[in-house]
């Protein structure tokens, strides 16, 4: 037994000192030991232990959130180890917050040490991806839609919202035909790979293995030079690249914003027709529905943070290495911020584009937040040297491809008798909606109105 004064390391690196209350004082009791004496006298009575991961929070979160919200803004979630932060400056305040807390990477919750780099924030590669997606979106969206049109019915979920981002990405990878369902079969499963889920973490080293194989002979026959495709974008990078370092950049890429927002968005439109009604053929009032849409249901409903260091906020001392949840879906809902936040109004006067601190978003993320899409950016909205954002390039998609949708298939609206609904998966995954009957009459064809546009 050490005596007082004598630092002992713990397997978590941090350095303890040992001895007794009356060697150390009250301050002498490190961040493990107050953090444990906070149980002591806590009274969470409007919320049960293990609420947070009931089937009710998974189909539908907001309730429960309100109560963390407004009356334990700084929850202790004894059960699951983490501190969940629920009110818009908190959380904005953390996100943003880059000196105490850190995200760490999808690998690391694999708990593998992949060979691959993270290739994902080079100029190049951004310069693929939206290339890609600028020239590309039409024809992919033409595809998909044609089905719905000429049978004057469908599944918008299952036919458009989810299969638009892998049409794209298979664009982007420049896969062949033939292997398109296998690629967009693994690279869903390595992406759900991430989850607690012993399963699925099981079928997603599985799917990393299987993209490798997939990609290796696609990038022998690639040439630095090809500004719409990733692989080439990747040896522009590095002539050395490797297939690991395109399956690790395809793992850290953000597939729920564009997949998740888009299904939320025909959700809440089709559900309140006037508001649908309203858009007619304006594409900046669909931005508008957009982004009241992101904040309204966000798809990536938190992010997980962890504090670099022990910190004190929120009344609380944090522990190194602490779990910090910062809820979107709380906090974009908060009554603080916004007026009535849970009735989904595009054109809301108080979706702002204020960030915390009075600071304004360059590439227009609105006041609603959007974990998947990164921190702001510091370039301009219209950078002349470099593609605009991610988060400006999923607006413009999503606003574009469901503009082309109005057009190709006019009188939209949810099919006879259909209930649509917002759940996850399981627990941790994005919250969307999965399926969305519908029906409509033909239109134009989608690439024809674009034209004329």
């Amino acid at each position: 037994m050490s005596d007082g004064g004598t630092p002992v390391v713990g397997r978590n690196g941090v350095a303890v000192p040992v001895g007794t209350q009356e060697q150390q004082g009250m301050d002498g009791f490190r961040s493990y030991e107050v953090h444990q004496r906070q149980r002591i006298g806590e009274s969470t009575e409007k919320i049960r232990p293990g609420s947070l991961n009931s089937d009710a929070y998974r189909t539908d979160p907001y309730p429960l959130l309100a109560i963390l919200r407004e009356h334990y803004p700084c929850y202790r979630d004894w059960q699951a180890n983490a501190y969940w932060l629920t009110r818009y400056d908190a959380v904005t305040s953390v996100f943003t917050d880059e000196a105490n807390f850190e995200r760490r990477a999808k690998r690391w919750y694999y708990g593998l040490n992949l060979p691959g780099r993270n290739l994902n924030d080079e100029l190049p590669v951004l310069t693929a991806e939206a290339n890609c997606y600028d020239r590309q979106l039409e024809a992919v969206v033409e595809g998909l839609l044609n089905p719905i049109g000429q049978a004057g019915s469908g599944d918008l979920v299952h036919d458009f919202t989810a299969r638009l981002p892998l049409g794209l990405l298979v664009s982007l990878v420049g896969v062949p035909d033939d292997r398109a369902e296998e690629f967009c079969a693994l690279y869903w499963r390595a992406q759900r790979g991430t989850s607690w889920q012993p399963e699925l973490q099981q079928a997603g080293r599985a799917a990393l293995d299987g993209l490798a194989e997939l990609i290796e002979p696609l990038l022998a026959r690639r040439e630095p030079g090809n500004e719409e495709d990733l692989l080439s974008a990747c040896l522009e990078v590095d002539p050395a690249a490797t297939a690991w370092d395109v399956v690790v950049t395809l793992l850290e890429r953000d597939h729920e914003t564009l997949h998740g927002s888009l299904s939320n968005l025909w959700y809440l439109l089709l559900t309140h027709p006037d508001a649908l009604a309203g858009i007619g053929n304006d594409g900046r009032l669909m931005k508008q529905a957009y982004l009241e849409a992101l904040r309204h249901s966000p798809p990536v409903l938190s992010a997980r943070t962890f504090t670099r260091h022990e910190v004190e906020r929120f009344g609380r001392l944090l522990p190194e290495g602490a779990l910090v949840i910062c809820s979107a879906a709380a906090a974009n809902r908060d009554p603080r911020v916004f007026a009535d936040p849970d009735r989904f109004i595009p054109g809301r006067a108080d979706l702002t584009q204020r960030e915390p601190r009075g600071q304004y978003r360059a590439d227009g993320l609105a006041s609603g937040i959007a974990f998947g899409c990164g921190r702001p950016s510091r370039f301009p909205a219209v950078p002349e040297d470099r593609p605009r954002s991610r988060y400006a390039l999923n607006r413009d998609v999503a606003v574009r491809a469901s503009m082309l949708l109005l057009a190709a298939c006019e009188d939209l609206a949810l099919a006879p008798g259909a209930e649509p609904s917002l759940t996850a998966l399981s627990l941790g995954e994005m919250h969307t909606c999965w399926s969305l009957p519908v029906t409509c009459r033909p239109g134009p064809a989608p690439q024809a109105v674009a034209s004329q546009r």
